[in-house]
This record gives C-alpha cells, structure tokens and sequence, in this order.
C-alpha cells in the first residue's frame, strides 16, 4: 500500500462525505429507518456510504472493502482491507447533537494502522500521517490541500486522578461499576468515534467500552489513538483488539494511554 495516497485519498473522501452529511442534516427534514439489528439508518449514511466506497474502490480496486452499509462486503475474509463507517454516532446525528463522525481505516495484518476521523459539525479533524504518525488538523479543511495539522500524542496519565470518557448514548451500570475501579479526578462523555480521539490528544486517559460495536465504529479511531502512542485492548484479557473477526464484531474493550494501570475485570 502507498500510503501516502491512501492519506491523501482517505482525507479527500472524509471531507467530501462531510459535506453531504451536512446538507442533509442541516435540512429541514430527513429520512430515518431501521435496519435488520435494529439499528437506525438514515440518508445521510447511505450517501456519504456510496460517495466513499465509489472512492476508494476506484483508487484501490485491489484492496478488499468492508463497510457497515453494504452486508455483502461483511462476508470478507481478510486481515488486510479497507474498512469505513460513513457516519458513526447516527443517534446523535438524528437527535442533531453533532458527536458524528465520518471514519476510514486501513488494517494490515489485523491492526488498524492508518485512519481519519472527521467531526463535521464539530470541526474536528484527526488522521494518521503516511508515516503512521497521528495529527489534528485545524484550518479551512481545502480538500486537495492539507492545512496546519499539530502532531498529538496521548496523556502521562496520574493513575490517582484519571480523566475518563465514556459514550453520550451507551452508558450503562456495568460500565460505571467498571469506572469506579478507578482513582477518578473527571469525566466527559462524547458519541462516536470522538472518545477515540480524547484519548489520542491526552484530554482524556481512558475510555471503557462494555458494549456491542464492530469492527467499522472503532477502527478508524484505533488508527488515530494507536498514531498516538494509545491501546485498545481486550476487556477480558488486556491483549491488543485484533480485526478481520468473523462477523466484524468486536468484544469489549478498554482505549487508553498505555500508563494507565488497568484494573482486571
């Protein structure tokens, strides 16, 4: 893989996808379904969906393609492939809070190892350099230019006052049970893949996950966090989240600086 055009092919679509997600949410109306697991769907994934996979199987037509909106690319079995999620954090974007997220991840041997997330309505921009360095962009966003971007790194984290993330829309009582493990100096709650992207730039230390998600909803931050210096890791076990599982989903897990001192299950 060149991954310089992969960093500039991805970027460019995550921009391009933002802008239809935009449209569409600052409309005065849209479209919302349910999917087969339940799930809400809406235009906007289903455009930015067609706009990104016409992308990048034109720029790597080599490359396998599995994306959350297309079920027949979950039927893939590969440990190297592109992976997206056009828009993560649909409840957000249907309740317009703005945490969604556009992400595009490439995994190699089963890690995730270049990615962008792209917060529209935030104007937030996160992607790993071709060197697999992680960086926030800041700027105007031009599509065929990269503006001012600002290397990020995650915390040195004080394991007596930790800064945890956790999910706007997942939060449940194991999940707290879990937290309070923890010496705890704050927390914040952010949706999507943003809470990757807290741990990434050090404004937060951990982000705990004991919930469903797949493989498309981390990957693209566990790029960012991993371009770091971050982990994702297993719940259970504390050893590195792998893809290309059967059926892309993921077990549950614990995105953090690799000082923090992780308590057991």
């Amino acid at each position: 893989m060149d991954h310089a055009q992969l960093i500039t092919t991805i970027r460019r679509l995550a921009l391009e996808a933002g802008d239809v997600i935009l449209k569409i949410y600052n409309s005065d109306d849209f479209g919302v379904r349910t999917k087969s697991d339940d799930s809400p769907v809406t235009e906007a994934d289903e455009a930015a969906d067609a706009l990104i996979s016409a992308g990048l199987r034109a720029a790597f037509p080599d490359v396998g393609l599995v994306t959350e909106e297309q079920a027949d690319s979950h039927a893939l079995r590969a440990d190297t492939f592109l992976i997206v999620d056009p828009l993560d954090g649909t409840k957000e974007f249907i309740h317009r809070r703005g945490d969604f997220t556009v992400n595009i991840a490439y995994v190699e041997n089963g890690a995730p190892v270049r990615g962008v997330v792209y917060a529209p309505a935030r104007g937030r921009m996160f992607f790993t350099m071709p060197d697999g360095q992680a960086v926030e962009e800041t700027g105007d966003f031009d599509k065929d230019t990269v503006g001012p971007v600002r290397p990020i790194r995650v915390s040195d984290p004080d394991n007596g006052a930790l800064m945890v993330v956790a999910s706007k829309s997942h939060r449940d009582q194991a999940t707290d049970d879990y937290i309070g493990k923890y010496a705890v100096k704050d927390m914040t709650s952010a949706g999507s893949s943003l809470k990757f992207c807290l741990v990434a730039t050090g404004e937060a230390d951990i982000y705990p996950r004991l919930g469903r998600t797949m493989e498309w909803d981390t990957a693209a931050g566990h790029a960012v966090l991993r371009g770091a210096g971050g982990r994702v890791v297993r719940f259970d076990d504390h050893t590195d989240l792998a893809y290309g599982k059967g059926g892309y989903a993921n077990p549950f897990f614990i995105a953090c600086s690799p000082a923090v001192v992780l308590k057991e299950a």
